[in-house]
């Protein structure tokens, strides 16, 4: 083999080429290389990535949109995954990253401005459609006008009987009448306790009717009055239980007596005033029976001279399911007239 020559110089670097330009431009040049040499420079080339603000006023024709308050798309990691668009391109997605299209636009080419992208557009077209409900059709057919209430001449009055009139359609469902029968117990049988209790509806079916042990020892049964004996005690209904079951059936009703104070002491216990009617003190019926209408008459006497009836006849007895309906049909007689009344003289409970 040929012998190889090597021609070595170990003689002194050529020496650098001297700046030129004069000394305002060497002094720049020289900054400039410091700063290349510390890596500020390279920093400051690097182009930030921009995109356009997503609120930002959509730019006019002919005028290229301005990049404002741009942000850094965070770094990506070390391990990327490619992901094919619709357009044939491929770009680079964190495995972390759960949705795509958050993830800012690639720039074209280094250091120019971000290609133009409507990210407004995209970000509404990547979010998922939401079915609006279609509005409920509406039913078709006459619509009901409600009621226009005509102004009365006369107002007060007016109301007066328009309530009157309600009230009287709705008492025959909550209206009773109730009658009591009483025996003596107490030192020389003088208390009067109860021992038999009839209700009846506004039409006079009954409701309750039962007989009624006292709690005291019944010193006189009051047979020519009550019509008690004492065969009817051995099966009675004790007095708390019936008067739980009697109080039931009065609670939040209009309630009709003759005299009916003496019943509700029997049976202790206070019904409202508002939701009382008692035909001893219905001044239109004394008128009806042509008595002074402050007198307190009879509910026999009333039921002759009104109903044409007799009551309480014979040595048996009363029978208060015979009082109870016969109190209820003398209420219906001044119903009308003694509601309006009320109306406009309510009592004070």
């Amino acid at each position: 083999m040929s012998t190889l020559l090597l021609n070595l110089d170990f003689g002194e670097p050529p020496p650098k080429k001297a700046l030129e330009g004069n000394a305002k431009h060497r002094q720049f040049v020289k900054k400039r290389r410091l700063l290349e040499r510390k890596g500020f420079l390279n920093k400051k080339k690097q182009p930030p990535s921009k995109v356009p603000k997503l609120h930002s006023e959509p730019p006019k024709k002919g005028e290229t949109p301005r990049v404002e308050d741009a942000w850094k798309a965070p770094p990506l990691p070390k391990k990327k995954r490619t992901v094919a668009s619709s357009s044939g391109s491929e770009q680079s997605l964190d495995k972390k990253a759960a949705v795509p299209w958050l993830t800012p636009a690639p720039s074209q080419k280094a250091g120019s401005v971000v290609a133009k992208v409507d990210l407004l557009g995209e970000f509404q077209s990547a979010l998922p459609k939401i079915k609006s409900h279609p509005p409920r059709p509406q039913k078709k057919g006459p619509q009901k006008n409600p009621p226009q209430k005509k102004a009365p001449q006369n107002s007060t009055q007016a109301h007066l009987e328009n309530k009157c009139s309600r009230a009287s359609q709705k008492m025959p469902k909550k209206m009773v009448a109730i009658d009591c029968e009483m025996v003596g117990t107490g030192p020389k049988g003088h208390v009067s306790s109860l021992a038999r209790c009839s209700i009846v509806n506004y039409n006079g079916d009954v409701l309750y009717d039962e007989y009624i042990l006292p709690p005291c020892h019944i010193v006189d049964y009051r047979t020519r009055w009550s019509g008690i004996r004492k065969q009817h005690m051995v099966n009675a209904t004790p007095f708390k239980i019936a008067r739980n079951q009697i109080l039931k059936i009065l609670t939040g009703k209009i309630v009709v007596g003759h005299a009916i104070h003496n019943d509700f002491k029997a049976l202790q216990y206070f019904h409202p005033k508002s939701l009382t009617r008692d035909t001893s003190h219905i001044p239109p019926l004394n008128r009806k029976a042509d008595c002074p209408e402050n007198a307190t008459m009879s509910l026999k006497r009333l039921t002759k001279k009104l109903l044409n009836r007799d009551i309480q006849v014979g040595k048996s007895g009363h029978s208060s399911v015979e009082d109870a309906q016969a109190t209820m049909e003398l209420y219906k007689l001044v119903e009308v007239e003694w509601e309006q009344h009320l109306a406009q003289n309510p009592p004070n409970d």
